[in-house]
């Protein structure tokens, strides 16, 4: 116990349990804080998406939730929580801290101890300490325990400079009843809405960089996300199928894993070649695929489809083909890249992990039968006349019937059948 006459006693607790030392992860909620009477379903759905992303991180973890904060630990690396809770969309900041408990010597020698950590043999390392009390029955001001704070550190780690405007570092100090939280250093979160408080949608995905990115972005918006991804089989290798499972066993890092429904479309494409077609062949193509993920969507409760469309970009997302192309779709059509360009989708699609798999070569259906020059104004009776030559409604059938269902994991192979394509789940 401390002898200063400014240090008030330790409080009495009648709490029993004592407040165990060691380290834990401060999780800021993002968009959550926002929402009102309805905050406890998005705050229990991030926690519930949290729980997903420990799965299989080699030890017992514990949650709890103070303040619009979530405070995460176990018997796990800390390093390791971090790395899976950075990967929940719902998460502003992630901080590794330390827990102690509320009494003013903990609090003192965890501080001195974590600021002559981060020095290490530096001299002049500029620190400041910020501190908020959650409870505000903490005998000590927020103000009054800064100044306590830095001159017990200043005495213990003489190498240290105090600077407030422009620290090297930054002591977090989080006063709880029971206990204290003390970091220094914050990591960005993800941020938006949890995934799966928006509802679900079905991701057309290719094996670009496009509608992986779309799809992240739509999960950070509260979507829980499937996939349907369309090959040219048996007219094209599988190698497409590959990259749209790994593309998928990356994107579920990100939410509760969503399945991946695999689509051969080549049968289907040469008929609408077969029917002239011609130079509107891509759109009649995006057409049928639309028109088939918006009936698969009926069969798994998606409320919308999301694409990676980004306007003008090429020939077949000029803005009569894209009007085109919803015309067929019976479910709304997301896109978020709209208005993106394509080094922005690039440099986003490395940040979120899926650049390297999407620069790896394929077939890709959307080019096979493509005209060498594709209609950039596509009329809807045309493509009408077109569609009649065929039957619609027996394609999509024979589509979805054959389709595969897959269900990509983080650590798990792809399951290869004998024709060398992925087996379905």
């Amino acid at each position: 116990m401390s002898d200063d006459p400014r240090i008030p006693a330790p409080r009495a607790s009648s709490d029993a349990a004592p407040v165990p030392h060691g380290p834990c992860v401060l999780l800021k909620h993002g968009e959550v804080f926002l929402k009102g009477r309805n905050r406890h379903r998005f705050t229990e759905r991030l926690q519930d998406n949290l729980r997903v992303a420990l799965r299989g991180v080699g030890g017992s973890t514990w949650i709890k939730t103070a303040h619009n904060v979530t405070v995460l630990g176990g018997q796990v690396p800390v390093e390791a929580l971090v790395e899976r809770a950075r990967r929940v969309v719902g998460f502003n900041s992630v901080e590794p801290a330390v827990r102690v408990p509320s009494a003013f010597d903990d609090i003192t020698a965890s501080a001195i101890d974590a600021l002559r950590a981060v020095s290490g043999e530096r001299r002049g390392l500029r620190f400041a300490v910020r501190v908020r009390r959650w409870d505000k029955q903490f005998p000590l001001t927020s103000s009054r325990m800064e100044v306590l704070l830095g001159s017990r550190v200043l005495d213990a780690v003489p190498a240290l400079t105090v600077d407030l405007t422009t620290p090297d570092v930054t002591l977090n100090v989080v006063i709880d009843r029971r206990e204290t939280y003390l970091s220094c250093e914050r990591l960005p979160g993800l941020s938006g809405l949890p995934v799966g408080t928006s509802g679900r949608a079905l991701v057309l995905l290719s094996g670009g960089y496009d509608s992986p990115v779309a799809a992240h972005r739509a999960m950070r918006r509260g979507l829980a996300c499937d996939f349907v991804h369309f090959n040219g089989a048996p007219y094209t290798n599988p190698s497409s199928v590959y990259k749209a499972y790994a593309l998928a066993r990356e994107l579920n890092r990100y939410q509760p894993p969503g399945t991946l429904h695999v689509v051969a479309l080549g049968k289907a494409q040469k008929q609408l070649a077969v029917a002239g077609a011609g130079r509107l062949q891509v759109v009649a193509q995006r057409r049928l695929m639309v028109r088939t993920a918006s009936a698969l969507a009926g069969r798994i409760g998606a409320q919308a489809l999301v694409t990676g469309d980004s306007l003008g970009q090429v020939a077949s997302q000029t803005l009569a083909n894209l009007v085109a192309v919803d015309e067929a779709a019976t479910l709304p059509v997301l896109r978020p890249l709209i208005g993106r360009e394509k080094q922005e989708i690039i440099d986003e699609a490395r940040s979120i992990g899926t650049a390297d798999i999407s620069v790896l070569p394929d077939e890709d259906c959307c080019s096979l039968l493509a005209p060498p020059r594709v209609s950039t104004g596509a009329r809807l009776p045309h493509l009408r006349s077109v569609e009649k030559r065929i039957d619609l409604e027996e394609v999509v059938e024979a589509l979805l019937d054959s389709a595969q269902v897959l269900r990509p994991g983080e650590d798990e192979e792809v399951p290869v059948a004998d024709d060398g394509c992925p087996a379905p789940a």
